[in-house]
């Protein structure tokens, strides 16, 4: 009579999610331009003005803030030769930062139904709002540059790295979106968050204001750890060129002084890239 072997148990294997960049390149990009373009059509769809709205909404702050700034607290008209120029660029920047990272903030939890499906690469959804919100700067840009040439600022070389400005802009933006979306996954006070860290954010950076507006020297040091900070500093010299404005080095006090700043960028960097690829397979779990 034989003895049969006792059946072997199978082995049990975590099976992980799909990744943030699942089902290949090509793919991926077809899905990120589509969702981009689909949400910003479905912004201003069904609006009388339609797209006139993205360049409604700057300019309405834009004029209220060149009133106070400039009849109220006199800043502008003292400090930045092209102040009205100086503001609108930094709002438009500003709002483009702004908007993008606060809609990333939800935009995976509101795609809810296409994260659930097989091999869906995770790492579309927020760089969609990226991608949207470059759509919009890129309309605002228009007005920008008739600001530009109405206020009689020269064209200069300098404009030529503009675009290098926009990058280093659009990659913290990128990085920021890339982890503020994974992490309202499990917490939802991220949003909360935000709304208010974005806020602190827009009086930090040198916006309202030129970066050399304080007598302290101090407090232009302390600003320019603000990564914001340094990135609207240099759009302003490359693309107003005035020969009395401070450069990036001046307000940082040294090559030094821009180590912290750099230190932020890459750390916000880095850390955006090991979130999300750490919870992009997980995500369909905590929905």
């Amino acid at each position: 009579m034989s003895i049969e072997a006792p059946a072997t148990t199978p082995k049990l294997e975590v099976v992980r999610g799909p990744s943030a960049l699942g089902g290949g390149r090509r793919r991926f990009f077809d899905l990120l331009w589509l969702m981009s373009v689909t949400e910003f059509k479905r912004v201003y769809f069904g609006t009388i003005l339609g797209y006139l709205w993205s360049l409604i909404r700057p300019l309405m702050l834009f004029g209220v803030l060149l009133f106070v700034f400039t009849k109220v607290f006199k800043v502008g008209s003292n400090k930045v030769e092209h102040y009205p120029v100086f503001l609108l660029l930094g709002i438009v920047l500003y709002g483009f930062f702004q908007e993008a990272t606060s809609n990333a903030v939800t935009s995976v939890v509101t795609e809810e139904g296409v994260v659930r499906k097989t091999q869906f690469p995770r790492l579309v959804i927020p760089l969609a709002s990226i991608l949207t919100g470059m759509m919009n700067l890129a309309l605002n840009l228009i007005v920008v540059l008739a600001f530009i040439i109405a206020f009689g600022v020269d064209p200069s070389w300098t404009w030529l790295l503009f675009p290098v400005g926009l990058a280093v802009l659009f990659v913290l933006a990128g990085a920021l979106a890339m982890a503020l979306s994974v992490l309202y996954v499990r917490f939802r006070d991220v949003a909360i968050i935000w709304a208010v860290v974005a806020q602190v954010l827009m009086y930090m950076t040198p916006i309202l204001y030129p970066v050399d507006a304080f007598e302290n020297a101090t407090y232009e040091r302390l600003l320019m750890l603000n990564p914001l900070a340094v990135i609207f500093s240099q759009i302003r010299i490359w693309v107003l060129h005035e020969p009395n404005a401070p450069t990036v080095l001046d307000s940082a006090g040294g090559w030094l002084g821009l180590v912290p700043a750099a230190v932020i960028f890459f750390g916000a960097i880095a850390f955006g890239i090991w979130i999300f690829r750490r919870e992009a397979p997980r995500i369909a779990e905590e929905l």
